[in-house]
């Protein structure tokens, strides 16, 4: 095989047998693609073809992994390592053939695994903050609660929104512990809050993975139990309608479960999911949170208009309060009071602060006139 493999490789070329059959073929001055191809075609037409050996005749075939320097700029061990990567994937392909190492597949797994780490880290070094963005009630202009938005206090890139982080972890592990930090610094400010006169309810958002995790009830329960004195109602858990597809009976169970414990559920997003008459059945939900995209384009798009007015007469029929977030300009808040929606959050009503600010706005908040008139 040595000599077959030497014949077809060129005099400037170099073959090395590292192991009882293993080579490396290190090919300098490659020019293109095409010539790189040509010169794996041979190698592999050469180890397939017929042995003739006392009086037997047998064939084998190559599987070869290839990767290219300096686009694969790594040093001596790791490009024969990512080689060796990819001379697996042949086997796993078929054998008898060769694959190049997929450089940005590989850098895109070593950026989600540096990630991950750091976020790790973030949470270790408490690195996470909430902030609150409250939710009104247009039309008498009480305070009706805040959702608790995750942001990221980045030593070097400064306040990161849950955009630049939360994909990264979705459906990991580590996505239940950031979940789990979430729900335990919501609860501590629900307290405090509490403490100094400030009923605020505070809703939560819980990934469907976290939610189906087997131990999320207990986990709740324990949660809960080690804030006594805070009202059993001052927590809602906020979940996408489009994330529970997957699982709406085993879903519906864990609400069930956590409403026993005092906690209800607002389905987030409603109206992009394309089952919605069949989430309002199974799930047992207090609250439609209608997408702030309808939200936002309705005074233009009558389509957009359309869909709000349809989840406002379908949380009615059900006997379901409804939300509208996105609500960025008086014009909104006027055109959801006059369809029948009271209950706001939006830019144009506050954007998200932090704990701190949340009662001297609360203190402070009046409705726009529009809204009152």
């Amino acid at each position: 095989m040595a000599r077959r493999l030497k014949e077809v490789l060129r005099e400037h070329d170099t073959l090395a047998r590292i192991g009882g059959d293993e080579f490396i073929a290190l090919l300098a001055d490659i020019g293109t693609s095409d010539d790189l191809e040509r010169v794996l075609e041979r190698m592999l037409r050469v180890a397939n073809a017929p042995v003739h050996l006392n009086g037997q005749v047998m064939q084998v075939s190559a599987s070869i992994g290839v990767t290219v320097y300096p686009q694969d700029d790594v040093d001596t061990d790791q490009l024969m390592r990512h080689a060796d990567q990819a001379m697996y994937r042949s086997k796993q392909l078929g054998k008898n053939r060769y694959c190049r190492f997929d450089l940005a597949q590989n850098t895109a797994v070593q950026t989600q695994r540096e990630n991950l780490e750091r976020i790790r880290k973030a949470l270790a070094k408490h690195e996470f903050l909430l902030y609150y963005q409250p939710k009104v009630n247009l039309q008498t202009g009480r305070v009706v609660g805040a959702e608790a938005l995750i942001r990221w206090q980045h030593p070097q890139n400064g306040l990161l929104a849950p955009a630049a982080f939360l994909p990264a972890i979705e459906g990991l592990p580590i996505s239940v512990e950031v979940g789990e930090w979430v729900l335990v610094e919501a609860l501590k400010q629900i307290n405090a809050w509490g403490a100094s006169g400030l009923i605020m309810p505070v809703s939560v958002n819980i990934t469907a993975y976290q939610l189906q995790q087997p131990d999320f009830t207990q986990r709740l329960s324990t949660l809960l139990t080690a804030h006594p004195n805070m009202p059993v109602d001052s927590l809602e858990l906020e979940i996408l309608e489009s994330s529970v597809l997957a699982n709406i009976a085993k879903t519906a169970d864990v609400m069930h479960a956590c409403q026993a414990l005092g906690v209800d559920f607002s389905l987030d997003d409603f109206g992009t999911g394309y089952s919605s008459l069949t989430h309002l059945r199974s799930l047992p939900s207090k609250t439609l949170k209608i997408d702030q995209t309808f939200v936002h384009d309705m005074l233009t798009d009558p389509d957009a208009l359309a869909i709000v007015i349809g989840v406002i007469d379908l949380g009615a029929s059900f006997h379901r309060h409804v939300i509208a977030e996105g609500v960025e300009t008086p014009a909104h808040g006027k055109k959801l009071l006059e369809i029948g929606c009271h209950l706001a959050q939006g830019y144009g009503i506050a954007r998200p602060m932090p704990a701190a600010d949340l009662p001297g706005w609360v203190a402070n908040w009046k409705p726009d006139t529009a809204w009152t008139t």
